[in-house]
């Protein structure tokens, strides 16, 4: 018995868990020495990883797969990184359809940052090709691809390559590329091939300007992330993580980008929901206080209302979406599972449902339906828009 039941709903949230060296087989040959030498990702398969791929063969193991579909995380899920399995995990979990994210690529191995404009654009085609072969066995798996902004005049055609390969939305950095805003006018041609497709832009969690380690000095003993290791947020840490995607979201607003493409729709993918409210109030206000500048003259509505109208963002499970909502507009947060992710929790329905409390029915089938389905646009195929057993009822 499926885990959703009795509704559609519409994951806006999941990940692929590669195995070390994935990444190679989609490389192009020429490049692969040199990303090696600049990310010291080798193409080899450790110990513990050929272990937890074994355990994925094993029929025992794989007879409990059902009974722990929200159970067993990471490596452990079953379809985490096996592309033949997602389909089953897909019917126990219930969801009409999943958006599916890298987890090793998510910030693009730092090529970026380091310069390395050419290995970096190469890194993007080769995710992009392994995350359309990894969803090409189920229509209902969505395949994100990415589109570095470093390079302006190659970002339209690797967004091209992408939405030709079956990519069903581009994910694009929340911190800007080295030396120019993401509203750049020559970025232009980019929104609009996006556009033109009917296909969402998109943030994730990843691709932000982490905290700077001045802050983790602070005299006293070094803390730990939940994970145990030092990869991942802490409490403290994890307070950056929507600095970046609010300046971007703030100067794609204010510099036109929104307006310049009204048709196209933006989402924040698991970089939380609480700070939206106080952004759309705090661009409101900075219009207010600065309206004689002649671009704000220009712009359509208040930005509050452009960001209504465009954008859509995912709270994590431990948020107060029923908050959010009152604050924001029900037309704009989304459900999330984060599969097979360990922070999307073992029952991610129970707890935002417990955050909808007091919530109306329009706004719940909202959260769990319509809202993605208006971000996804023609990225979604309108059989997909609801289960089957309840489109025929």
């Amino acid at each position: 018995m499926p885990y959703v039941q009795g509704q559609t709903i519409h994951d806006a949230d999941s990940h692929i868990m590669e195995l070390p060296g994935t990444i190679h087989r989609y490389l192009d040959p020429k490049v692969r020495d040199a990303f090696v030498e600049k990310t010291g990702r080798k193409d080899v398969l450790p110990e513990w990883f050929a272990n937890a791929a074994a355990r994925q063969e094993d029929p025992e193991f794989r007879a409990g797969a059902e009974a722990n579909i929200l159970l067993r995380k990471n490596y452990e899920a079953l379809g985490a990184f096996r592309a033949e399995d997602r389909p089953k995990t897909l019917d126990y979990l219930g969801f009409a359809s999943q958006l599916v994210f890298t987890t090793a690529s998510l910030s693009n191995f730092g090529l970026e940052e380091m310069g390395e404009v050419d290995l970096a654009i190469e890194a993007a085609r080769a995710h992009n090709r392994m995350m359309t072969d990894f969803c090409a066995v189920d229509r209902r798996l969505l395949a994100t691809g990415y589109v570095p902004l470093t390079d302006r005049a190659r970002a339209p055609q690797i967004a091209r390559e992408a939405i030709e390969l079956g990519a069903k939305a581009l994910v694009v950095a929340s911190r800007p590329p080295p030396g120019f805003s993401p509203s750049h006018v020559e970025l232009d041609p980019l929104w609009a091939v996006i556009e033109e497709a009917g296909l969402p832009v998109l943030f994730h969690v990843g691709g932000e300007e982490k905290m700077r380690r001045d802050y983790l000095e602070n005299g006293l003993p070094h803390v730990k992330d939940f994970h145990g290791g030092d990869e991942n947020f802490t409490s403290l840490t994890f307070m950056a993580i929507p600095l970046s995607v609010w300046q971007t979201l703030s100067a794609l607003v204010i510099d036109g980008v929104f307006d310049r493409f009204p048709k196209l729709k933006w989402g924040a993918i698991e970089l939380g929901a609480s700070w939206l409210p106080s952004l759309m109030r705090f661009l409101d206000s900075g219009v207010a206080a600065f309206g004689r500048e002649e671009r704000l003259q220009k712009l359509s509505a208040r930005p509050s209302e452009i960001l209504r109208r465009q954008l859509r963002v995912t709270p994590y499970p431990h948020e107060d979406v029923r908050w959010i909502i009152e604050n924001a507009g029900e037309e704009m947060v989304l459900f999330s599972s984060d599969y097979p992710h360990i922070e999307g929790g073992r029952n991610p329905l129970k707890r935002f449902n417990e955050s909808l409390e007091g919530v109306g029915d329009r706004a719940r089938r909202a959260f769990y339906r319509d809202n993605f389905i208006d971000l996804m646009g023609r990225g979604l195929d309108p059989a997909l828009h609801d289960l089957p057993n309840l489109a025929a009822a």
